[in-house]
């Protein structure tokens, strides 16, 4: 167990460089597939720990770490992933290192994977010679934004030479106190859907209704229509969301417009009932609207799959992280219905995408993702570049035996 202590030690010791890479990436947030100046930042730290890293998939970066102990048979290979994209979103935080990029934030908790797995690098590059195997590092462009940055890197091949045996991704939580971490094997996060809907009428003077064929009324009975697709049509045991966030309809108090443009998200946990869903949208919003007198194009852009831990492997992390942190620090999580991209990479290889706690109420740090109040409690960062350097060793070593 020598390897686990020097990783815990070199996790505390390098606390506050974690917490350096946080803020000077939360200060300098780029969105999805701009991030020119965090792929260079990311670079330059890599090397300076003696790294070679490569950019792939335009501001992507990866590197390798290569243990030098020898393997029995083959060399095994377990790939490690941070996002690295932020957000739309003018923040409204007022420490230090708030965004220097108006309307541009890191409310994802993305600067936080990103400072998390260099420092995880630093640790695995100075212990290589207490681990067989190779580390591969993903720093991931676009993930915020569809076709989803993951599926860009697949493409591109980084998922080969070396194919990795595993891949281990971490996420921040807001809902869980800093310095835990939560599992879920199998079926964990939802498809993700954007849906686009243009109704078409006919407008004109709000007081001559029988001269118009009003997409304003068509849209409303539409969204609410809609409704019926996940109460009508998914089993009360299937988890599924349809909501609609913006709604344009761009006339006046006394014109009707020609055209209203609705779009919204569709989530589910089951791509056979995602197939059958999206085929009910489109079936009732183009066919209400016809009812009605007018016309709905509906525009469907497709996302992210269903995520899928590998159960055998997050049942190994979730043991590997109990003896890290302690089994009272690890929990069981329940499914949930945001979206990641990491879903690509488990298509392809064995994945584990699991939680960490970034919650603090003592210190008012309790905002969720995605809105500009979000931040998380540093101190989480004490422990998850070790805690991701150990499940990394220890799968590793796991590898290694079966081999």
């Amino acid at each position: 167990m020598e390897i686990l202590e020097k990783i815990r030690a070199a996790s505390a010791t390098l606390h506050d460089q974690a917490v350096a890479h946080r803020r000077h990436l939360h200060a300098h947030p780029e969105l999805s597939f701009c991030e020119e100046n965090t792929a260079i930042y990311i670079s330059e730290q890599l090397r300076s720990i003696g790294l070679e890293p490569v950019r792939i998939a335009g501001t992507g970066v990866t590197a390798l770490i290569n243990g030098t102990l020898p393997s029995k048979l083959k060399n095994p290979v377990v790939a490690l992933r941070a996002d690295i994209d932020a957000l739309p979103i003018r923040e409204q935080n007022h420490h230090t290192y708030r965004s220097k990029n108006e309307g541009v934030m890191h409310a994802c908790g993305h600067d936080a994977h990103t400072a998390s797995l260099l420092v995880t690098a630093k640790i695995l590059n100075d212990l290589r010679d207490h681990f067989t195997g190779t580390i591969k590092l993903i720093f991931q462009p676009g993930e915020e934004k569809n076709p989803g940055g993951a599926s860009i890197m697949i493409r591109e091949g980084i998922l080969e030479n070396p194919r990795p045996d595993v891949i281990i991704g971490q996420h921040v939580m807001p809902l869980m106190n800093a310095g835990r971490a939560g599992f879920r094997p199998g079926k964990y996060m939802a498809s993700s859907d954007e849906i686009r809907l243009k109704v078409i009428g006919k407008g004109g003077h709000a007081a001559t209704p029988e001269l118009n064929t009003d997409p304003v009324l068509i849209a409303s009975h539409i969204i609410v229509a809609l409704q019926q697709v996940i109460s009508r049509n998914a089993g009360p045991k299937q988890p599924s969301v349809l909501s609609f966030g913006k709604v344009v309809a761009d006339g006046a108090t006394n014109i009707v417009p020609d055209e209203v443009h609705i779009a919204g998200t569709f989530r589910a946990m089951d791509e056979k009932w995602r197939e059958k869903g999206l085929e009910r949208i489109t079936a009732i919003a183009t066919g209400l609207a016809e009812s009605m007198g007018g016309k709905c194009e509906v525009n469907i852009s497709r996302g992210y799959p269903v995520l899928t831990n590998d159960v055998e492997l997050t049942a190994r992390m979730k043991c590997f992280a109990e003896v890290y942190l302690g089994k009272e620090q690890v929990d069981d999580l329940d499914i949930a219905l945001g979206a990641e991209d990491f879903a690509y990479y488990s298509q392809v290889v064995p994945a584990c995408f699991y939680r960490l706690g970034t919650r603090n109420e003592q210190k008012g740090i309790t905002s969720f993702v995605h809105t500009p109040t979000f931040d998380i409690d540093e101190d989480a960062l004490a422990a998850s570049p070790g805690l991701m350097a150990w499940l990394a060793v220890s799968e590793l070593e796991q590898l290694n035996n079966k081999s």
